[in-house]
């Protein structure tokens, strides 16, 4: 997890609110930094694996080996280890495919349907899952190619030596992690469902404000809602960069406290196109008069600012990375949702007093009450402590059921082996 630079938290003021296109910007900046280092990295090792197999084979022209390498190399070690695997049984199987036709039969349009043909059938019957279509290919590459290799030996080998470059190069030169960028999404995120709570409360606190005005924030909160999909996607790439990654040392914790984090927030953004609509009926049936009395105006601004500082805090906190800073995020979260709670309370009261001036409308003030402590129910400390240590709990289970042998073998070790017991428990965490 990352803490973010004090200028740009001490920068976090009420002001205009960013547009939703430059948080997709934004967000699609960071994710070109991550094809840009993808296609470096890619590059690189297909160059290395071409070199490889042009010093290892006697292939005038191994063009199987950077083939191999490309489809290894992944953005993340995690995707390497898992996918690349699947990818290399692809490629592999695709090449015994096509080395058969070729020493059968030529390349026409006929062996060419047959090949893709046959190569898909034994391609799902090798159980290389999303990569049944790169069997087909690979075995296109290859019929195409045949003349620049000899043996269907030597097509084995190129493919080897691409594969374990591609594998290697991943071990040796380890992808980075994408904890900031998905840090830096879930926080911009917050900050622009603060700007539309300080909006919020700058309507009501105006007077007459006109419904066309007030129902822009419907169609804000929707779009904060439909841009929590872009900012799980970043999410997604963090905690796989942070899955077997040896420079990361709480992987489990730093994964589930971001996913937890992200959660609270599209439960909190739903929340909030629902506030939105509901300040959006009330402007409807007061087209004449203010959208509250002037004694609860105020006070409602008051409520709306705190929750507006509340999501703001919650934001740090999650993203932070220092346990001091944790706990100092952790302690402006909890005096805002004091300070919220004691403006609610407040507002509850003033709209009671109302409620025989407007009778029709007590059902939105309920709606709009119970929106806000739905919201303060979502960004509550203990709250988050519970679910973090259940989610904690959880995958410590699955783990456990995971790999059952390697737990009853580790426990055997502990006990033959008191000295082992440390470096047993390290490698299971």
């Amino acid at each position: 997890m990352f803490h973010p630079d004090e200028s740009e938290r001490d920068g976090r003021g009420p002001g205009v609110p960013e547009k939703s296109e430059h948080h997709i910007i934004d967000i699609a900046k960071r994710g070109n930094e991550r094809v840009v280092a993808q296609t470096l990295r890619s590059s690189a090792a297909a160059t290395i694996a071409y070199a490889v197999a042009t010093w290892l084979t006697p292939v005038a022209a191994p063009l199987l080996a950077p083939l191999t390498a490309l489809l290894v190399v992944q953005v993340t070690l995690y995707a390497t280890l898992t996918t690349g695997i699947r990818r290399v049984n692809a490629v592999v199987v695709g090449v015994l495919v096509a080395t058969g036709f070729s020493s059968l039969v030529g390349l026409s349009w006929w062996s060419l349907g047959l090949l893709i043909l046959v190569a898909l059938t034994v391609g799902h019957l090798a159980k290389v899952s999303e990569f049944v279509p790169e069997v087909a290919i690979s075995a296109m590459l290859v019929l195409g190619v045949a003349g620049h290799t000899a043996t269907a030996l030597d097509r084995v080998e190129e493919t080897v030596i691409g594969a374990v470059v591609g594998l290697l190069f991943n071990l040796v030169i380890i992808p980075p992690i994408w904890v900031r960028s998905a840090g830096e999404d879930i926080e911009q995120q917050a900050r622009r469902m603060r700007e539309l709570l300080m909006r919020l409360s700058e309507e009501a606190d105006q007077g007459r404000t006109p419904v066309a005005t007030v129902a822009e924030n419907v169609e804000e909160a929707r779009r904060l809602d439909q841009a929590i999909a872009h900012v799980d996607e970043s999410l997604i790439q963090a905690e796989e960069s942070l899955r077997l990654n040896p420079r990361v040392k709480e992987p489990l914790l730093t994964r589930i406290v971001l996913r937890t984090g992200l959660d609270t927030l599209e439960v909190c953004a739903v929340i909030l196109r629902t506030i939105s609509r509901t300040l959006t009926d009330l402007a409807a049936r007061r087209t004449d008069e203010p959208l509250f009395p002037a004694d609860v105006a105020p006070a409602l601004r008051e409520l709306l600012s705190n929750l507006a500082g509340a999501v703001d805090s919650f934001a740090v906190l999650i993203t932070s990375q220092v346990s001091t800073d944790a706990d100092e995020a952790e302690r402006f979260l909890e005096v805002e949702l004091d300070a919220a709670r004691l403006s609610r309370e407040h507002v509850a009261q003033l709209l009671l007093a109302r409620v025989k001036e407007h009778p029709r409308q007590w059902q939105l003030h309920g709606s709009l009450l119970a929106d806000v402590d739905r919201l303060l129910d979502e960004l509550d400390t203990e709250k988050r402590s519970m679910h973090l240590a259940e989610e904690l709990d959880r995958a410590s289970q699955e783990t456990r059921a995971r790999h059952p042998r390697l737990r009853r073998l580790a426990a055997r070790f502990r006990r033959r082996f008191p000295r082992l017991r440390r470096l047993v428990t390290k490698i299971q965490s």
